[in-house]
């Protein structure tokens, strides 16, 4: 079906590149609201040269819900270009099948290795069918990442069936339900794509036994030293080790010291950016932005964790 690249390449391609810690590309902003093209590529930099295997554009964490369609081009251009081969580089985008099958066509053309396509689903209107119908399509031209996550509802079981037995170019699949759905799609799929757990360390040890690949690291974007640190506890089989840092820093940072701000998470990991110098702090209006006394207690956070 596919003849513009080798799926089982492809495949392995995906699988080798969503290995271990993840970064996904948080788009920095001045604080007029401008997108700070400069910080964007810093930030890149410090990704890469981190050791993410992926440089990974999301709709969520990448705030393409405050961006114009215009905006998305561009930062995707600008993201394959400064990544510049040194690591696999996935764009998103969210809309009908036909705007995803031209967003394709320009992503395959810009260099871009993979595209992590979200349907719409307003009123639970996607149905399976077409669902894997509209990865099927996207992926003739270039290969594609799921995403399980299709808020009100997760992606039903029966499209990834349909997509696992039929002919297309899907190479990957990032799990944003994780708990019982997540280990579900995990043993369904049992190593088939590559498999990127999303969120926190928490969901990527409950699906470590299911053959996944790797996860979507929060600390890669500004500490990455502790997103290492659990991750070398993972190859080594210490799951005591890797169960600690979850402790001492997954759930301090996200179960205590976000909900002390006031702020949401993203607000939070923004702020975490600035503090540890890869960009600044803002974000769009109606978005909150950290103010200085929450960034007291963010930095306070670090500096007590004897990360600063």
């Amino acid at each position: 079906m596919n003849n513009k690249f080798n799926y089982a390449e492809k495949v392995q391609m995906a699988k080798k590149a969503l290995t271990g810690p993840i970064a996904s590309v948080s788009v920095p902003f001045l604080r007029d609201g401008q997108i700070d093209y400069d910080s964007l590529r810093s930030s890149v930099d410090f990704d890469v040269e981190h050791g993410s295997g992926t440089i990974l554009l999301t709709y969520g964490d990448s705030l393409y819900s405050i961006l114009t369609d215009k905006e998305i081009t561009e930062i995707s251009r600008v993201v394959v270009e400064q990544t510049a081969g040194r690591a696999m580089t996935c764009v998103a985008g969210r809309w009908w099948m036909g705007e995803c099958i031209r967003f394709a066509q320009y992503a395959y053309e810009l260099g871009a290795d993979m595209y992590m396509a979200l349907p719409p689903n307003w009123a639970n209107s996607a149905t399976a069918a077409g669902i894997a119908e509209f990865y099927t399509q996207i992926s003739k031209e270039i290969p594609t990442m799921v995403v399980t996550s299709l808020d009100p509802a997760p992606v039903p079981f029966e499209s990834i069936k349909m997509l696992l037995e039929g002919d297309n170019g899907v190479v990957a699949l990032k799990d944003d339900k994780c708990g019982v759905y997540g280990k579900q799609v995990a043993t369904l799929l049992d190593g088939a794509w590559g498999f990127l757990s999303g969120g926190r360390k928490i969901n990527h040890l409950e699906q470590h036994p299911y053959k996944i690949d790797g996860y979507l690291s929060c600390y890669m974007r500004f500490c990455p030293q502790i997103a290492h640190r659990y991750w070398d506890a993972i190859v080594a089989d210490d799951i005591r080790a890797a169960t600690k840092i979850i402790q001492d820093y997954d759930m301090p940072y996200f179960d205590e010291l976000i909900p002390k701000t006031g702020l949401d998470f993203d607000a939070v990991i923004h702020a975490s950016m600035e503090i540890f110098g890869v960009s600044q702090r803002w974000r769009r209006i109606p978005y909150a932005s950290a103010t200085d006394a929450q960034m007291d207690i963010i930095r306070s956070f670090f500096v007590d964790k004897k990360l600063l």
